[in-house]
């Protein structure tokens, strides 16, 4: 008699659990038994680590062939019909609505509320990070959030690479040269990981991550208009690396609320939504690149303001142009 398993499906925000799935059963069958649950078809489907031999499995692979232990969770990305639908029919050219809290005007006391400062203590004390590798001297530090930031989960595609913004792997890239990375996401440090090997972050050569931090590092905070949110606090960072201060770090969310304790700190990123549509014409990535080179040569990011970045690249650039014509003018 074939062994049954059971398989939880993470979706969406929600886990599904398949039932009754047997050794000969394919990744397809499983696939067919996951359209029933989520809405969501075979052939849109993505499975991030359903593997077998170290690659993605195939549709014609058995159950009994993939290594899935007791309490397996599996991660789906793909969107239903109808999803897809209400997007190919929304009118173009709407004004981007921000999913996020108009918190400006509470920033500065929650983020000297003593409440909160120890909450930050307790997790310098008590959060384990681990090194992927090592930090460098005399780099600032980037932080970056990963949903809507850098990889779009929950849009259309056939691959989870067509889900990566574009430019990823440049923008790391450059980075690198001035700047320690860290990945820090509103997810379990398990996700993190599959995503990153997913998007291809953690096999790259040109540049390294210095660590991950996920949800347990964050700390929860109560605002008195919205109620309790969930914040990454760098204080945690600081706390545990005295090289790295609000001189020296800049942080990439595209929730703006994430940084409501170092709001000095955090550059709101354009959510990158809708990858099916955008992933040709989305420059996000190359933009702040510019931005991040220019501000490499800041001593104190605490004299910049990080909603204004596009005004002060522009400014640099100007300035920039202006000297090198000043410099033509004296040659001639």
């Amino acid at each position: 008699m074939e062994n049954e398993s059971k398989i939880t499906v993470k979706w969406s925000g929600k886990e599904y659990e398949i039932c009754n799935i047997l050794e000969s059963d394919t990744v397809l069958t499983l696939k067919e038994r996951i359209h029933k649950e989520t809405g969501v078809r075979p052939e849109r489907q993505k499975l991030l680590n359903l593997k077998f031999k170290g690659k993605a499995a195939q549709d014609e692979d058995t159950i009994g062939m993939l290594e899935i232990k007791k309490g397996f969770k599996l991660m789906l990305m793909g969107s239903r019909e109808e999803d897809i639908a209400e997007v190919s029919q929304a009118p173009e050219n709407l004004p981007d609505v921000i999913n996020d809290l108009d918190i400006e005007e509470e920033e500065v006391e929650i983020e000297k509320a003593e409440v909160y400062l120890s909450k930050i203590q307790k997790r310098i004390d008590q959060y384990n990070i681990q090194e992927l590798n090592p930090l460098r001297e005399g780099k600032k530090l980037l932080v970056l959030d990963i949903d809507y930031t850098l990889f779009d989960h929950r849009s259309v595609a056939e691959s989870g690479i067509e889900l990566m913004r574009p430019y990823l792997h440049e923008f790391l890239t450059r980075a690198y040269k001035d700047y320690d990375i860290v990945i820090w996401s509103a997810t379990s440090m398990k996700w993190i990981n599959e995503k990153m090997k997913l998007l291809g972050v953690t096999s790259n050569t040109n540049y390294k991550i210095a660590f991950h931090l996920d949800s347990l590092a964050m700390i929860s905070v109560h605002t008195p208009k919205y109620g309790v949110v969930d914040v990454k606090p760098l204080g945690i960072i600081w706390g545990k690396y005295k090289q790295f201060s609000p001189k020296n770090t800049i942080m990439f969310d595209d929730i703006r609320r994430n940084f409501i304790m170092n709001p000095q700190s955090g550059l709101r990123i354009r959510p990158f939504k809708q990858a099916h549509l955008n992933r040709h014409k989305d420059r996000e990535l190359l933009k702040l690149s510019n931005y991040l080179e220019l501000i490499a040569k800041v001593d104190d990011f605490q004299i910049l303001n990080h909603r204004k970045w596009e005004e002060f690249r522009a400014k640099k650039s100007k300035s920039h142009r202006r000297s090198e014509g000043d410099e033509e003018k004296q040659s001639i």
